[in-house]
Protein backbone atom coordinates (compact mmCIF):
# COMPACT_ATOMS: atom_id res chain seq x y z
CA UNK A 1 0.00 0.00 0.00
CA UNK A 2 1.51 3.28 -1.07
CA UNK A 3 0.56 6.78 1.45
CA UNK A 4 -0.60 10.00 -0.39
CA UNK A 5 1.98 12.59 -0.37
CA UNK A 6 0.79 15.09 1.72
CA UNK A 7 0.40 17.91 -1.52
CA UNK A 8 -2.41 15.98 -3.14
CA UNK A 9 -4.58 16.60 -0.21
CA UNK A 10 -6.51 19.53 0.20
CA UNK A 11 -5.98 21.11 3.86
CA UNK A 12 -8.11 19.33 6.79
CA UNK A 13 -8.96 16.43 4.09
CA UNK A 14 -7.83 12.65 4.55
CA UNK A 15 -8.03 9.51 2.65
CA UNK A 16 -10.29 8.44 5.32
CA UNK A 17 -12.66 11.01 4.41
CA UNK A 18 -13.25 10.63 1.11
CA UNK A 19 -13.44 7.20 1.40
CA UNK A 20 -16.73 6.65 3.42
CA UNK A 21 -17.88 9.83 1.00
CA UNK A 22 -17.36 7.66 -2.16
CA UNK A 23 -19.01 4.43 -0.14
CA UNK A 24 -22.32 6.88 0.83
CA UNK A 25 -22.55 8.30 -2.86
CA UNK A 26 -22.13 4.85 -4.23
CA UNK A 27 -24.65 3.17 -1.57
CA UNK A 28 -27.44 5.97 -2.60
CA UNK A 29 -27.25 6.18 -5.98
CA UNK A 30 -27.55 2.59 -5.83
CA UNK A 31 -30.22 2.46 -3.48
CA UNK A 32 -32.20 4.85 -6.43
CA UNK A 33 -31.39 2.53 -9.33
CA UNK A 34 -32.50 -0.81 -7.48
CA UNK A 35 -35.79 1.10 -6.16
CA UNK A 36 -36.34 2.81 -9.51
CA UNK A 37 -35.60 -0.10 -11.81
CA UNK A 38 -38.91 -0.69 -13.81
CA UNK A 39 -40.16 -4.12 -14.98
CA UNK A 40 -39.12 -2.92 -18.40
CA UNK A 41 -36.84 -0.70 -19.10
CA UNK A 42 -36.35 1.71 -22.01
CA UNK A 43 -32.76 2.56 -23.62
CA UNK A 44 -32.78 6.98 -23.91
CA UNK A 45 -30.35 7.01 -25.71
CA UNK A 46 -27.14 5.41 -27.61
CA UNK A 47 -23.69 6.24 -26.80
CA UNK A 48 -20.52 4.50 -29.43
CA UNK A 49 -22.69 2.49 -31.46
CA UNK A 50 -26.55 1.37 -31.47
CA UNK A 51 -26.03 -1.44 -28.65
CA UNK A 52 -24.08 0.46 -26.60
CA UNK A 53 -27.21 2.28 -24.44
CA UNK A 54 -27.84 5.09 -21.80
CA UNK A 55 -30.97 4.72 -19.70
CA UNK A 56 -33.10 7.21 -17.70
CA UNK A 57 -31.73 5.73 -14.66
CA UNK A 58 -28.28 6.08 -15.94
CA UNK A 59 -29.04 9.53 -15.89
CA UNK A 60 -30.62 9.72 -12.61
CA UNK A 61 -27.96 7.73 -10.74
CA UNK A 62 -25.50 10.60 -12.45
CA UNK A 63 -27.34 13.25 -11.15
CA UNK A 64 -27.96 12.17 -7.65
CA UNK A 65 -24.16 11.42 -7.49
CA UNK A 66 -23.45 15.09 -8.77
CA UNK A 67 -26.12 16.77 -6.28
CA UNK A 68 -24.47 15.08 -3.47
CA UNK A 69 -21.23 16.04 -4.14
CA UNK A 70 -22.05 20.11 -4.90
CA UNK A 71 -23.52 19.67 -0.94
CA UNK A 72 -20.40 17.92 0.72
CA UNK A 73 -17.30 18.94 -1.48
CA UNK A 74 -18.64 21.78 -3.98
CA UNK A 75 -15.13 23.08 -4.74
CA UNK A 76 -14.26 19.49 -6.26
CA UNK A 77 -14.55 18.79 -9.87
CA UNK A 78 -16.60 16.39 -11.83
CA UNK A 79 -15.75 13.81 -14.25
CA UNK A 80 -18.83 11.42 -15.21
CA UNK A 81 -20.16 9.28 -17.83
CA UNK A 82 -23.31 10.92 -18.97
CA UNK A 83 -22.91 14.65 -17.73
CA UNK A 84 -20.36 17.69 -18.47
CA UNK A 85 -17.35 17.77 -17.20
CA UNK A 86 -17.33 20.15 -13.52
CA UNK A 87 -14.38 22.23 -13.11
CA UNK A 88 -13.08 22.70 -9.63
CA UNK A 89 -10.80 24.60 -7.88
CA UNK A 90 -9.53 22.03 -4.85
CA UNK A 91 -7.35 19.62 -7.09
CA UNK A 92 -9.88 16.84 -6.35
CA UNK A 93 -11.90 15.28 -9.07
CA UNK A 94 -14.99 12.56 -8.26
CA UNK A 95 -14.81 10.09 -11.61
CA UNK A 96 -18.29 8.43 -11.74
CA UNK A 97 -20.01 5.98 -13.57
CA UNK A 98 -23.81 5.62 -12.29
CA UNK A 99 -24.40 2.34 -14.02
CA UNK A 100 -21.40 0.23 -14.75
CA UNK A 101 -22.85 -2.61 -16.65
CA UNK A 102 -26.12 -1.02 -18.40
CA UNK A 103 -26.65 -3.78 -20.97
CA UNK A 104 -26.75 -6.14 -17.90
CA UNK A 105 -29.55 -3.42 -15.68
CA UNK A 106 -31.48 -3.29 -19.25
CA UNK A 107 -31.57 -7.08 -19.38
CA UNK A 108 -31.67 -7.35 -15.93
CA UNK A 109 -28.58 -9.84 -15.47
CA UNK A 110 -27.21 -9.22 -12.12
CA UNK A 111 -24.00 -7.81 -13.01
CA UNK A 112 -23.71 -4.36 -12.74
CA UNK A 113 -22.50 -1.47 -9.84
CA UNK A 114 -22.07 2.18 -9.19
CA UNK A 115 -18.48 3.00 -9.30
CA UNK A 116 -17.18 6.60 -7.24
CA UNK A 117 -13.85 7.46 -7.10
CA UNK A 118 -12.16 10.79 -5.84
CA UNK A 119 -8.49 11.20 -7.77
CA UNK A 120 -5.80 14.18 -7.25
CA UNK A 121 -4.31 15.48 -9.83
CA UNK A 122 -5.31 16.18 -13.71
CA UNK A 123 -8.26 14.51 -14.71
CA UNK A 124 -6.38 12.29 -17.09
CA UNK A 125 -5.71 8.36 -15.86
CA UNK A 126 -2.19 8.16 -16.73
CA UNK A 127 -1.55 11.79 -14.58
CA UNK A 128 -3.77 11.09 -11.79
CA UNK A 129 -3.61 9.64 -8.21
CA UNK A 130 -6.72 7.65 -7.06
CA UNK A 131 -7.23 8.69 -3.99
CA UNK A 132 -10.22 6.45 -2.70
CA UNK A 133 -13.07 4.54 -4.58
CA UNK A 134 -15.91 2.04 -4.69
CA UNK A 135 -17.81 -0.05 -6.12
CA UNK A 136 -21.23 -0.62 -5.06
CA UNK A 137 -22.69 -4.18 -6.72
CA UNK A 138 -26.64 -2.94 -6.86
CA UNK A 139 -28.43 -6.66 -7.28
CA UNK A 140 -26.66 -7.81 -4.47
CA UNK A 141 -25.55 -5.68 -2.38
CA UNK A 142 -21.79 -6.15 -2.02
CA UNK A 143 -19.64 -2.61 -1.62
CA UNK A 144 -15.85 -2.74 -2.28
CA UNK A 145 -14.02 -0.04 -0.89
CA UNK A 146 -10.18 1.19 -0.94
CA UNK A 147 -8.31 4.53 0.14
CA UNK A 148 -4.53 5.34 -0.62
CA UNK A 149 -2.65 3.50 2.08
CA UNK A 150 -5.37 2.01 3.75
CA UNK A 151 -6.08 -1.08 1.92
CA UNK A 152 -9.15 -2.79 0.31
CA UNK A 153 -12.86 -4.27 1.71
CA UNK A 154 -15.15 -5.78 0.80
CA UNK A 155 -18.39 -4.97 2.95
CA UNK A 156 -15.95 -3.95 5.66
CA UNK A 157 -13.59 -7.17 5.67
CA UNK A 158 -10.21 -6.64 3.96
CA UNK A 159 -9.65 -8.14 0.73
CA UNK A 160 -6.25 -9.48 -0.81
CA UNK A 161 -5.57 -10.84 -4.80
CA UNK A 162 -5.49 -14.81 -5.06
CA UNK A 163 -2.04 -16.90 -5.28
CA UNK A 164 -3.32 -19.31 -8.22
CA UNK A 165 -0.31 -21.74 -8.83
CA UNK A 166 0.10 -20.49 -12.72
CA UNK A 167 -1.46 -19.00 -15.86
CA UNK A 168 -2.69 -22.64 -16.43
CA UNK A 169 -4.84 -22.39 -13.57
CA UNK A 170 -6.09 -18.97 -13.83
CA UNK A 171 -9.44 -17.57 -14.23
CA UNK A 172 -9.44 -14.94 -16.09
CA UNK A 173 -11.89 -12.09 -16.57
CA UNK A 174 -12.67 -9.39 -19.73
CA UNK A 175 -14.83 -7.72 -21.59
CA UNK A 176 -15.59 -6.79 -25.10
CA UNK A 177 -16.44 -3.70 -27.11
CA UNK A 178 -19.34 -2.35 -28.70
CA UNK A 179 -17.97 -1.63 -31.86
CA UNK A 180 -18.18 -4.64 -34.51
CA UNK A 181 -14.25 -4.27 -35.68
CA UNK A 182 -13.19 -4.11 -32.47
CA UNK A 183 -14.90 -7.50 -31.06
CA UNK A 184 -13.94 -9.35 -34.26
CA UNK A 185 -9.87 -8.30 -33.13
CA UNK A 186 -11.01 -9.33 -29.42
CA UNK A 187 -11.90 -12.64 -30.45
CA UNK A 188 -9.03 -13.44 -32.49
CA UNK A 189 -7.50 -12.17 -28.74
CA UNK A 190 -9.69 -14.49 -27.16
CA UNK A 191 -9.17 -17.34 -29.14
CA UNK A 192 -5.00 -17.04 -28.49
CA UNK A 193 -5.75 -16.21 -24.69
CA UNK A 194 -7.95 -19.09 -23.90
CA UNK A 195 -6.14 -22.36 -24.37
CA UNK A 196 -3.44 -20.66 -21.94
CA UNK A 197 -5.64 -19.99 -18.88
CA UNK A 198 -8.39 -22.29 -16.27
CA UNK A 199 -11.15 -20.45 -18.31
CA UNK A 200 -12.88 -17.04 -18.84
CA UNK A 201 -15.45 -15.17 -17.52
CA UNK A 202 -17.26 -12.09 -19.15
CA UNK A 203 -19.57 -10.80 -16.61
CA UNK A 204 -20.69 -6.95 -18.31
CA UNK A 205 -19.07 -4.50 -16.09
CA UNK A 206 -15.42 -3.51 -15.33
CA UNK A 207 -15.37 -1.73 -12.68
CA UNK A 208 -16.95 -5.42 -10.62
CA UNK A 209 -14.48 -7.38 -12.41
CA UNK A 210 -11.43 -5.07 -10.95
CA UNK A 211 -13.33 -6.14 -7.80
CA UNK A 212 -13.53 -9.44 -8.07
CA UNK A 213 -9.76 -9.61 -8.72
CA UNK A 214 -9.57 -7.91 -5.72
CA UNK A 215 -11.07 -10.15 -3.77
CA UNK A 216 -9.59 -13.74 -5.02
CA UNK A 217 -13.14 -14.34 -6.89
CA UNK A 218 -10.95 -13.82 -10.46
CA UNK A 219 -7.44 -14.59 -10.68
CA UNK A 220 -6.51 -11.69 -13.50
CA UNK A 221 -8.20 -9.49 -16.14
CA UNK A 222 -7.90 -7.75 -18.99
CA UNK A 223 -9.62 -5.56 -21.24
CA UNK A 224 -8.99 -3.26 -24.04
CA UNK A 225 -11.18 0.00 -24.01
CA UNK A 226 -12.29 0.82 -20.61
CA UNK A 227 -12.99 4.80 -20.07
CA UNK A 228 -11.23 6.84 -16.74
CA UNK A 229 -15.53 6.34 -15.32
CA UNK A 230 -15.50 2.21 -15.95
CA UNK A 231 -11.67 1.76 -14.12
CA UNK A 232 -10.96 4.76 -11.54
CA UNK A 233 -12.34 3.07 -8.73
CA UNK A 234 -11.62 -0.56 -9.34
CA UNK A 235 -8.30 -0.46 -9.81
CA UNK A 236 -7.68 1.39 -6.38
CA UNK A 237 -9.35 -1.28 -5.04
CA UNK A 238 -7.59 -3.45 -6.61
CA UNK A 239 -3.91 -2.52 -6.56
CA UNK A 240 -4.66 -1.60 -2.45
CA UNK A 241 -5.59 -5.70 -2.56
CA UNK A 242 -2.60 -6.31 -3.55
CA UNK A 243 -2.55 -6.35 -7.76
CA UNK A 244 -0.67 -5.33 -10.21
CA UNK A 245 -2.28 -3.32 -12.68
CA UNK A 246 -1.00 -2.21 -16.45
CA UNK A 247 -1.00 -1.87 -19.44
CA UNK A 248 1.20 -2.83 -22.55
CA UNK A 249 4.89 -2.69 -23.70
CA UNK A 250 5.64 -0.57 -20.21
CA UNK A 251 2.51 1.80 -20.17
CA UNK A 252 -0.03 2.80 -17.76
CA UNK A 253 -3.12 0.76 -17.97
CA UNK A 254 -5.91 2.90 -19.65
CA UNK A 255 -7.91 2.62 -23.16
CA UNK A 256 -5.47 0.80 -25.19
CA UNK A 257 -5.41 -2.30 -22.94
CA UNK A 258 -5.59 -2.79 -18.49
CA UNK A 259 -4.43 -6.19 -17.10
CA UNK A 260 -4.26 -6.67 -13.50
CA UNK A 261 -3.56 -9.56 -11.35
CA UNK A 262 -1.28 -11.13 -9.35
CA UNK A 263 2.64 -9.68 -9.80
CA UNK A 264 3.79 -13.54 -11.01
CA UNK A 265 1.25 -13.81 -13.33
CA UNK A 266 0.40 -10.15 -15.06
CA UNK A 267 3.46 -10.31 -17.15
CA UNK A 268 3.23 -13.89 -18.15
CA UNK A 269 -0.30 -12.24 -19.46
CA UNK A 270 0.52 -9.03 -20.87
CA UNK A 271 3.20 -10.97 -22.89
CA UNK A 272 0.73 -12.85 -24.54
CA UNK A 273 -1.50 -9.99 -25.31
CA UNK A 274 1.76 -8.31 -26.66
CA UNK A 275 2.14 -10.57 -29.33
CA UNK A 276 -1.18 -11.18 -30.63
CA UNK A 277 -1.04 -6.86 -30.70
CA UNK A 278 -4.26 -7.04 -28.48
CA UNK A 279 -4.08 -2.76 -27.52
CA UNK A 280 -4.02 -2.58 -31.29
CA UNK A 281 -1.09 -0.68 -33.26
CA UNK A 282 1.39 -1.41 -30.71
CA UNK A 283 -0.68 0.09 -28.03
CA UNK A 284 -2.46 3.01 -30.10
CA UNK A 285 -6.30 2.77 -29.79
CA UNK A 286 -7.92 3.64 -32.86
CA UNK A 287 -11.21 3.75 -30.80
Amino acid sequence: MISPAPHELPDGVTVTELRDLAVRLATAAGALVREGRPERVEVAATKSSEVDPVTVMDRASEDLLREMIAAERPDDAVLGEEGDDLPGTSGLTWVLDPIDGTVNYLYGVASWAVSVAVVAGPPEPASWTVLAGCVHSVADGRTWSAGLGEGATRDGVPVHVGAPASLSTSLVGTGFGYDAGRRREQAAVLARVLPEIRDIRRLGSAAIDLCLLADGSLDLYYERGLNPWDMAAGVVVATEAGAVVTGLRGRPAGNAMTVAGPAGLVGQLARILEEVDADGAGGVDHG
